[in-house]
């Protein structure tokens, strides 16, 4: 970590080869079980959170968002695109950044990247609600799309929830045969990940504990049909981030017990934006705070109707942040002048310009 004397506060900046080096300090397992830890101590604060759906610019070509949120005392926002044709162009479906700021100075104390961070939040995040939501004894699991969330998905299951057997199904084969290299390459507590990769999604679902369908595509589709839901699945539906764009059946959502994150957001991006403005959901902060029951009957269909939420982003900042200053990772930047008359911002600039004279000479 790079400092040096300012009289003002710096700024700690995190690239993604910063971030990738704290997951390789902690270990990919310790860092999901430390995200869902923040995560859960977040969500139990839910009250005292001042929150909002997020904003959005749509285009035919994807989506690009802004999602603040506050406590009060510190301030957060993502900036985050979904753009699934961005293959073409050389460029992840999905990129984000993101900042925190102290509420009551408006100091920029975390600048940090947010694409490799949102796919361990998101994936964390899955672990949490089926943590509360899954039947305990589940060991299997469905992925239906097997991009790039998909791994991450499959190792928080594996690493939180004890998965072992994974059935993987994409339209695109080469895609499901990327991540069964990468996870038979992977690290994992307890024994080897069994994975199959599967000819349809009917034959990846038959008889999985959890169903987990993470599909990039851009408008209404039916990833899921009813006929192939089975008493006591969870499901995790985590494609569905935008208007127009759903991956299941709306009778699945008829006949399952619906959570979500905030339903204003859900309402309008997820799979109950099929559904009457009046369609029942529960929200999850409540079955986590022990307000709201969760899964009630072995033979229950629960669904997890995940869009992602700011929440889960100050989340995952407090955390990168209190991470990498215990292990000195990242670059202190400055973001803010610093000069000795915080008024005197044109005298700054002057000194600055003529130390750049006298450079050049």
């Amino acid at each position: 970590m790079q400092a040096h004397a300012s009289r003002q506060p710096r700024t700690l900046f995190l690239d993604t080869h910063d971030v990738a080096r704290l997951i390789g300090i902690l270990g990919l397992p310790a860092c999901l079980r430390g995200l869902v830890d923040t995560l859960r101590a977040d969500y139990l604060r839910w009250p005292e959170f001042d929150k909002e759906a997020r904003i959005a610019a749509y285009t035919a070509q994807g989506t690009i968002e802004l999602m603040p949120i506050t406590d009060g005392t510190h301030y957060s926002f993502k900036c985050v695109n979904g753009h699934p044709g961005n293959g073409r162009y050389g460029l992840p479906t999905v990129m984000a950044m993101g900042a925190l700021l102290d509420c009551d100075t408006g100091m920029i104390r975390l600048l940090s990247e947010l694409t490799l961070s949102t796919a361990l939040r998101t994936a964390a995040m899955s672990a949490l609600a089926a943590q509360v939501l899954a039947r305990r004894d589940s060991h299997s699991m469905a992925l239906i799309g097997n991009g790039a969330q998909s791994d991450f998905q499959a190792l928080a299951f594996a690493c939180l929830l004890g998965v072992r057997d994974l059935r993987l199904y994409d339209v695109d084969r080469s895609a499901s045969e990327r991540l069964a290299r990468n996870l038979a390459s992977a690290e994992l507590p307890g024994r080897a990940l069994s994975v199959r990769i599967c000819e349809s999604t009917a034959q990846a679902v038959r008889g999985a504990d959890i169903v987990t369908t993470v599909t990039a595509f851009q408008g209404q589709t039916r990833v899921l049909d009813d006929s192939l839901v089975e008493p006591g699945m969870h499901l995790n539906a985590v494609g569905g981030d935008c208007p127009g764009k759903t991956e299941l059946d709306p009778d699945i959502l008829r006949h399952a017990d619906v959570f979500v994150e905030f339903p204003p957001q859900t309402r309008k991006e997820g799979e109950v934006q099929q559904m009457a403005a009046d369609f029942p959901v529960a929200e999850l902060w409540r079955v986590l705070a022990g307000d709201a029951p969760g899964r009630a009957r072995a033979d229950q269909v629960t669904l997890f109707d995940s869009v992602g939420f700011a929440l889960e982003d100050y989340s995952a900042l407090r955390f990168l942040q209190a991470q990498a200053q215990t292990r000195q990772v990242g670059t202190w930047v400055d973001v803010t002048p610093g000069q000795a008359d915080p008024r005197d911002l044109y005298g700054w600039l002057q000194g600055e310009l003529q130390g750049l004279a006298a450079l050049a000479l």
